[in-house]
């Protein structure tokens, strides 16, 4: 067993058992896809053990709860290579990966990350992503001089700063860390941004609402488990996602997607990642809608093996609904 990469827990205590309650309830709004199409496999009683990168509050653990309902055990990770570890270890039974963002685009790291371990995808969910000015009860506006929050964050509420020039921009880990961090420490003239559910977790206030700059700012996320386990794709089942290598001819990447356009598969998301140790050349990820057993799926993908130099199912799994318009 990998040691040290576990976070078991929240370091900070939330004000009382009740409000981590509420918080929990608040986010386990969907019916959890677990139950929609047969995941989980786990014993009676037990919890299902999730694992996600970040701290309590953050908008991965509001997805995962969206996604799998309460009766879940989560397990903050520093880094999103540790996340995948604890469950190739067996630490956990799934973690949830952010793999794109409308505003910020390919989480790249994440996309390298699949396929160096031996995860599968099992399920997807979209998160709509609102950033909220955040401190101790009681602060005032005019008394906040520093704002903590991860770059991406920040870089995404930039219409706000640009109108409140006095407010200093500090980086930091996390969205949700950042708030954890402001009301451990009280720090005068500190806020953070984040999500709600960061501020009703560490029992902080929100001093303004929705301060990002465009309001269709949506996270996709993405459910792995480990491949080994994982045998048929689960009933209901309409999306696959998998990843290929060409040799660096004229019209291979024509002919690549052409093996779907001849059997009027339709794509939903085409990625390009650089090869580690072989320079100008890529992997390329794909997402289209389909089911592996079927006919016209299988044929696509037996005609792109018969040119491709590597090819790799991701995983097929059920589609989560359109992004709302909200």
């Amino acid at each position: 067993m990998t040691r040290g990469l576990l976070v078991l827990g929240p370091v900070w205590d939330p004000p009382d058992s009740s409000s981590t309650s509420d918080w929990i309830s608040k986010m386990a709004i969907e019916r959890p896809i677990h139950q929609q199409n047969g995941l989980g496999g786990l014993g009676s009683g037990e919890r299902i053990r999730i694992a996600f990168q970040g701290e309590m509050g953050a908008f991965s653990a509001e997805a995962a709860y969206r996604l799998m309902g309460d009766s879940i055990e989560l397990h903050p990770c520093e880094t999103f290579d540790q996340m995948f570890a604890v469950v190739e270890d067996r630490q956990c039974d799934y973690c949830l990966a952010p793999i794109e963002n409308t505003l910020y685009g390919s989480v790249y790291q994440n996309y390298d990350l699949l396929l160096k371990h031996n995860l599968q995808i099992v399920g997807e969910t979209y998160l709509r992503i609102v950033h909220n000015l955040i401190a101790p009860p009681g602060t005032r506006l005019d008394e906040v001089e520093r704002v903590y929050s991860h770059p991406v964050a920040l870089g995404q509420c930039r219409q706000f700063f640009l109108t409140h020039p006095s407010l200093r921009q500090v980086v930091a880990a996390d969205t949700a860390g950042s708030v954890k961090m402001v009301m451990a420490t009280r720090e005068r003239g500190a806020a953070a941004v984040a999500g709600r559910a960061a501020a009703e977790f560490y029992g902080a206030a929100i001093l303004i609402a929705g301060i990002e700059d465009d309001q269709r700012n949506f996270t996709r996320f993405l459910l792995l488990a480990r491949a080994s386990e994982q045998t048929e794709p689960a009933p209901g089942a309409d999306k696959t996602s998998i990843v290929f290598t060409l040799e660096n001819r004229t019209g291979s990447f024509y002919r690549a997607l052409a093996v779907f356009a001849l059997r009027e598969i339709d794509l939903t998301k085409i990625e390009s990642r650089p090869i580690v140790g072989r320079p100008w050349e890529y992997s390329f990820y794909l997402d289209f809608l389909g089911h592996t057993g079927e006919d016209r799926v299988r044929h696509a993908l037996d005609h792109l093996r018969e040119f491709a130099t590597g090819v790799k199912v991701l995983g097929c799994y059920q589609r989560a609904p359109s992004a709302p318009d909200q």
